[in-house]
């Protein structure tokens, strides 16, 4: 007991040499970056233990919003920042600047026990405004399906909202059935598809895990059927990909500065790779 009192003593700071104080970068925003950006602060405090770095998610449009009222450092999105958000930025004297820190695949996803192994972007979207409600009319079991999506505030359903509900057509005015059931996260998508048989899901391709399927998607009844993977994003074979950004309150400068070109670095691409997601770099 002496000892080990004589080792907690020795590694204690001395009261003459207080710990140098922390500096906070304040970083919010996407769900579906959450854990990346988890990640990447781990390691970054790791070898910069003066700067103290606070994530939390609750959507790309909740981060957005902190923004754009002054409140962040940083705001992690999975979709690009709308125009009126810019210029509620402007307004309060904030210019917004733009970073691609990594790029994803929004994965299709249903029930190991579904036959359905393929769909057409055109079927997706039929299904996800409600006009196919049978499973037996893409090929499957006579079941109905069930509809899940991430919440309004979630980039991921924005960008579903624009590239597969209206085929990115910049005058389609289509909405998610109303029968969609709207979950709180990706993790909520992927506990419930792999629960209920009938249910149809997306997810960003990192929180796909080994109990669902994955199905491949093609961009029309004449093209290839191809899976969301590292590198059907990189050759842009797979048609449901996209980038994700981080937002700082103008060009940054010190700390923020700092960890936005080590974000872009070597070390903090591996970890985009090592999470599932596709590195810029």
């Amino acid at each position: 007991m002496l000892m080990t009192a004589w080792v907690l003593s020795a590694c204690a700071p001395r009261s003459s040499e207080a710990a140098p104080a922390q500096r906070a970068i304040e970083n919010k925003g996407s769900d579906t970056m959450v854990n990346l950006a988890l990640a990447w602060a781990e390691a970054y405090q790791t070898e910069n233990a003066d700067v103290r770095l606070s994530v939390t998610g609750g959507g790309s449009g909740t981060g957005l919003a902190a923004l754009i009222n002054g409140t962040v450092d940083i705001a992690n999105a999975s979709r690009a920042i709308k125009k009126e958000e810019i210029e509620k930025a402007n307004a309060n004297g904030i210019e917004p600047k733009e970073f691609i820190v990594a790029r994803d695949a929004i994965a299709v996803i249903v029930h190991p026990s579904n036959p359905v192994t393929q769909l057409t972007l055109p079927q997706v979207s039929a299904i996800y405004r409600g006009e196919i409600t049978n499973w037996r009319d893409v090929g499957g079991d006579d079941r109905p399906i069930v509809l899940l999506s991430r919440e309004t505030n979630s980039g991921t359903h924005v960008f579903f909202l624009e590239h597969v509900v209206r085929l990115n057509l910049k005058d389609n005015k289509d909405l998610f059935s109303p029968d969609t059931l709207l979950m709180p996260s990706s993790e909520g998508i992927t506990a419930e598809v792999r629960q209920n048989p009938n249910t149809i899901g997306y997810d960003g391709l990192g929180y796909v895990t080994p109990e669902v399927k994955v199905v491949a998607i093609a961009k029309d009844a004449q093209s290839p059927y191809v899976p969301p993977t590292i590198a059907t994003t990189n050759d842009k074979s797979y048609p449901i990909a996209r980038d994700l950004y981080m937002y700082t309150r103008g060009e940054p400068a010190g700390r923020v500065k700092a960890y936005m070109e080590w974000v872009l670095g070597a070390e903090a691409q591996k970890i985009v790779a090592e999470l599932g997601f596709v590195p810029v770099k």
